[in-house]
């Protein structure tokens, strides 16, 4: 845990004692904060007063004396409306925080990398960690990945905080400078969060709102949004600006053509490493996030040697493209991570005679960005609420059956892939939808396809 100390003595409130809520009041309190909390799901405001938290219904108590309230990012701050204490602080005056700005203000002294983008933040977050630790640096990883910014270690001023960051926290952050702000890509997500895309990618942008001279801002330049911002920055001329690319050659930054790794943030283009062998990090996307992390890795002082160490050792992450087993010769992918069309698209480019089992709590049921891979695609087998609406528009592209459940739709898919013949085929959960409809994350869906994956085996 971090202490944080800067309000010590005053009176706190925080709403919202999920993970990094919960986190945040234990911080403040040990920091020698008066905390204050509330959470409207009972279960969460017992786990809070079983560890000495004081609560408080902020309906009905109010704000009395209260400066800054720290919201949990989970809770809807504008869009579609703010939750009714959201309200209550705004008309009191009260100042609303996240965890990421506690978190800035405790640590000064070390670096701060934040990693944002709509699809791959998980795995360039993981990575660079990876890469840094192997090199022999102090790195905590955490914020929207694993755990929550405040339950990090403390580090000095040779350490490196490396936080993936959601366009809701990016949306409670105050003063935060981010020596290295890494913005990977963006297509439409949580647009009823925002009140639609241009909320969205202002959201996005406050990761480079304070920075300075002195920052680095590395962006990826693969998509029309990206590559207008990186012009925007390198424009504006506040903080130098690493571009960054998956798939074509960029001047002053890092870049991978063909599966290898360029490096040219100096001026002269250096081949640093072949991603092809790194099995961890297939396709395009990856390569992409293989570069942000490298790009960071160099930027923060780092030979392209020690930069490149780690990606031997490099293991992945679950859910995202994770290969669960081998069956017969037909390869189980876990891709439960991408709960969007645009990282559904990734995962499809990837692999060839696919059995794409999609479907969940729709999004966005715009697949016009899939008419490049659907040829990839051997048969889809639909689930969940959105299987309706995806079997009217896949209809006369690409053979779909209506599966409804997760485990059917293994079970279909493992019969067609043995009866198609092809033992290089894949079986690929690559929902583009959220899984609210049937499971409580992401994680549990993917959870559930491993389960079922490994009773197959014993089909055989």
């Amino acid at each position: 845990m971090i202490p944080v100390t800067s309000f010590a003595s005053e009176k706190i409130a925080v709403f919202g004692l999920g993970r990094s809520g919960l986190s945040a009041a234990l911080a403040l309190a040990a920091g020698g904060a008066n905390v204050v909390a509330w959470d409207d799901v009972v279960a969460q405001r017992e786990v809070a007063v079983a560890q000495g938290i004081c609560l408080a219904n902020f309906t009905s108590a109010g704000f009395s004396g209260v400066r800054y309230l720290v919201l949990s990012p989970g809770i809807p701050l504008t869009h579609p409306v703010p939750h009714p204490v959201v309200t209550m602080a705004r008309s009191s005056g009260v100042k609303i925080l996240g965890d990421v700005e506690l978190l800035a203000r405790s640590v000064a002294a070390a670096r701060l990398v934040g990693i944002t983008g709509t699809n791959g933040k998980s795995t360039a977050t993981s990575l660079l960690g990876c890469l840094m630790r192997t090199a022999g640096e102090q790195v905590q990883i955490g914020a929207n990945l694993g755990q929550p910014a405040l339950s990090l270690e403390q580090l000095g001023g040779s350490g490196t905080y490396v936080l993936e960051l959601s366009s809701y926290q990016l949306d409670l952050i105050e003063t935060t400078v981010f020596n290295v702000a890494v913005w990977l890509n963006l297509s439409a997500d949580h647009l009823d969060r925002h009140g639609g895309i241009k909320g969205y990618i202002d959201a996005k942008k406050n990761i480079f709102k304070h920075q300075n001279e002195t920052c680095v801002a590395v962006v990826g330049i693969d998509d029309p949004v990206s590559l207008d911002l990186a012009n925007q920055l390198t424009t504006l001329g506040v903080q130098r600006v690493v571009p960054i690319s998956g798939r074509r050659s960029v001047a002053g930054g890092v870049y991978v053509i063909e599966g290898q790794l360029f490096d040219n943030i100096e001026g002269k283009r250096v081949a640093a490493a072949d991603l092809r062998s790194v099995q961890a990090l297939p396709g395009q996307h990856n390569w992409q996030n293989a570069a942000a992390a490298f790009a960071v890795a160099r930027v923060c002082g780092l030979s392209i040697a020690s930069a490149v160490g780690g990606l031997a050792t490099y293991t992945g992450l679950p859910h995202r493209l994770e290969e669960i087993a081998v069956i017969d010769g037909i390869r189980y992918i876990n891709d439960s991570k991408a709960t969007n069309i645009s990282a559904a698209a990734r995962a499809l480019a990837c692999y060839s005679s696919i059995y794409w089992i999609a479907g969940g709590r729709a999004k966005d049921l715009a697949l016009g960005s899939l008419d490049h891979v659907l040829s990839r695609v051997s048969h889809v087998f639909l689930i969940g609420e959105a299987a309706g609406p995806l079997s009217k528009i896949l209809r006369d592209r690409v053979p779909f059956t209506i599966s409804v459940t997760l485990d059917v739709a293994v079970t279909q898919a493992r019969d067609a892939a043995l009866a198609g013949g092809n033992r290089t085929s894949v079986v690929l959960l690559s929902p583009a939808c959220a899984s609210f409809d049937q499971y409580d994350d992401f994680e549990a869906r993917g959870d559930a396809f491993r389960s079922i994956v490994q009773r197959c085996q014993t089909f055989k």
